[in-house]
């Protein structure tokens, strides 16, 4: 019996630790630092919008949203501020080396409506790139901002924008001198964050369904971990798994007709997948080792999964029709908390070599290569932005816990600390 508990102890060690869990309190909007200025980054200025008399204006989003990105520097002063493209002087924009040039307008409509023109300028071609009109709330003052910042990211660079889109994090925090944990989702800037839970015992690992309507999540509320999914709609809860043992790791299916989940409930924690519609749980991995961490390959035919059975930490491969499992990572002492690109071309993974600290590092998984993208301590949970552009994680600031959002390349980077305390588990949306 004594033998059973400590064993139980140490796969909940283990687990722990992998997951990683915060342990200081943190609450309120989440705003970002640049820490790395990115070199070499495309010139743009957001001119000010005509009557845009709102307190936070359109430009000043547009502008902080292509500055997170790492790819643009939009400028603070302007020799002029057209409102449209009949307006601009393309000569004084050409002598200070600006190409990319954003103008538009705020009409005030009835029912307490505004319509939202804007357009992308070249200075060097003296022509239009981009040039859209849009008729909104007031409510959705900052969705339309983003929107904007995505169609202007994709007319120069080709790549869909993630401004639109939310991550979602855990938070520890103080009440009447108790502790409790927040699982809370806010614009991929940090902004407007809404609650999902909010639970005197821990929270891990939140997982976004594919169509970002759902939250698969692990919640200790019951004295034990167990996994539930919720609608973020409706708010409607269901029990995914509270069997004995460990209940760990979901994550959705590219189809969201399954979860890949980490259960212990046969006495060793090993990969399991859960279908939705008919609840039937199908065993992957049969391994003394620990198996856990399963997340899926972009087109579902594999999972990727942490295991020691090598002797250390790595990540694997299970190919799901043929059941095979290959190795992935060699280079390092631990290699866990892996994600897959929606691309399908790179692997995060949090990766320590013999004597140093847990920071992130991707791999090709064309070529294998690793690079390693941060120098800071304790970095944990990669998540990539839908466009496998950008990477969101979980760092540290001195001793608070803070998101840092990077490229993939490195040269980029800055941090989403909270208003205080710390933040934890970051999960990009789709």
């Amino acid at each position: 019996m004594l033998a059973a508990r400590t064993n139980m102890r140490s796969l909940r060690l283990f687990f722990f630790a992998l997951i990683g869990i915060a342990t200081t309190p943190s609450y309120g909007e989440i705003t970002f630092d640049v820490v790395a200025p990115p070199p070499n980054a495309t010139p743009i200025a957001i001119v000010p919008f005509a009557n845009d008399n709102n307190s936070e204006t359109l430009n000043t989003i547009i502008s902080q949203d292509l500055a997170r990105s790492g790819l643009f520097k939009p400028a603070d002063k302007f020799p002029e501020k057209p409102s449209n493209s009949a307006e601009i002087t393309y000569s004084v924009w050409q002598a200070i080396n600006l190409d990319y040039v954003v103008v538009g307008t705020v009409t005030p409509q009835a029912n307490n409506q505004l319509t939202i023109q804007y357009e992308l300028l070249s200075s060097n071609q003296q022509q239009r790139l981009l040039g859209e009109s849009m008729t909104i709330p007031p409510a959705r003052w900052r969705d339309a901002a983003h929107f904007i910042s995505d169609r202007i990211f994709k007319q120069i660079t080709g790549f869909d924008g993630s401004f639109s889109t939310r991550v979602a994090y855990v938070l520890q925090y103080k009440q009447a001198g108790q502790t409790r944990y927040r699982l809370d989702i806010a614009d991929a800037d940090g902004r407007r964050p809404t609650t999902v839970l909010d639970s005197e015992e821990p929270i891990l690992s939140p997982s976004w369904s594919p169509d970002g309507q759902k939250m698969a999540y692990v919640s200790f509320e019951s004295g034990k971990p167990a996994i539930y999914s919720q609608n973020l709609i409706t708010q409607e809860r269901q029990i995914i798994s509270r069997l004995k043992g460990l209940n760990g790791a979901p994550a959705w299916s590219p189809d969201g007709s399954k979860l890949a989940l980490t259960l212990s409930q046969d006495g060793n924690p090993e990969i399991y997948v859960f279908e939705i519609a008919s609840k039937k749980l199908t065993r992957l991995t049969n391994h003394y080792a620990i198996d856990t961490e399963a997340r899926w390959y972009p087109d579902g035919r594999g999972l990727i999964f942490t295991s020691d059975r090598g002797g250390s930490p790595q990540i694997y491969r299970l190919d799901l029709a043929s059941q095979e499992v290959k190795r992935l990572t060699f280079e390092g002492s631990f290699n866990g908390r892996g994600a897959i690109s929606p691309d399908g071309k790179y692997l995060a993974m949090v990766h320590r070599r013999a004597g140093q600290s847990f920071q992130i590092a991707i791999q090709d998984l064309q070529t294998g290569g690793l690079t390693r993208l941060t120098e800071t301590p304790l970095d944990e949970a990669p998540s990539f932005s839908p466009n496998s552009q950008m990477i969101v994680y979980a760092t540290r600031q001195g001793n608070k816990g803070v998101l840092g959002i990077m490229s993939l390349d490195g040269r980029f980077k800055m941090q989403l600390p909270a208003s205080e305390g710390q933040v934890r588990e970051p999960a990009w949306s789709p």
